[in-house]
């Protein structure tokens, strides 16, 4: 009697990657992917990478905000538009090339068709005073969706303690933005860094 109870409480224990994997968040379908970035698309006014960092982080749980800034990381490092870098990269990580192919068209063919509607309206009534202030008032807009975006993307750095990240994030910043370095050299000498300090946080896990 004594040893039975013991063998059913340890039954009955769950394991600990089934129970992660119990509470994670469900692989989106092909059709919910390209619904999904269509959905982006149509709504992302002012700039598509607030909106979809909205989308995929905290509307439907698919990716955290640690792992949006490295993918995001990673496509602005790849030549090419950022957003349809992180859309294709996001698909293939969860439906494979079909995936990608979905995301692409999703977020890509209502922009299409907006933007020629949207170039013929500009071309018959652009002249029209109106039509300049409706056009700075949606720069003004866009201009705090980027900066909401930016701070929203920095948190997670803010929540850790001072480290290297920070480093390269402020050497980055003051070489491009404020001494105004060549981007692809910049590129060049702070990627081989960064790369060296993340391995050696994996090596010291």
């Amino acid at each position: 009697m004594s040893d039975s109870t013991p063998s059913a409480t340890r039954t009955a224990e769950p394991d600990a990657p089934s129970a992660v994997a119990a509470v994670a968040a469900p692989r989106p379908s092909i059709a919910e992917l390209c619904l999904t970035f269509a959905g982006v698309s149509i709504s992302s006014f002012g700039g598509v990478l607030a909106w979809a960092r909205r989308t995929l982080v905290e509307n439907k749980g698919w990716m955290t905000a640690e792992e949006f800034n490295n993918l995001l990381a990673l496509c602005q490092f790849l030549p090419g538009p950022n957003i349809v870098n992180l859309c294709a990269v996001f698909g293939a990580r969860m439906r494979g090339i079909p995936g990608a192919l979905a995301c692409l068209v999703g977020l890509l063919g209502p922009s299409v068709v907006l933007m020629i509607a949207a170039g013929t309206v500009y071309r018959r009534f652009g002249a029209l005073p109106e039509m300049h202030g409706v056009l700075s008032g949606l720069a003004a807009a866009a201009a705090g969706l980027i900066i909401a975006a930016a701070v929203k993307m920095a948190e997670p750095l803010v929540r850790v303690r001072l480290g290297p990240e920070h480093a390269v994030a402020l050497t980055t910043f003051v070489a491009v933005g404020v001494l105004r370095l060549s981007l692809p050299l910049v590129l060049l000498m702070i990627v081989p860094v960064s790369i060296a300090f993340a391995w050696r946080r994996a090596d010291a896990k």
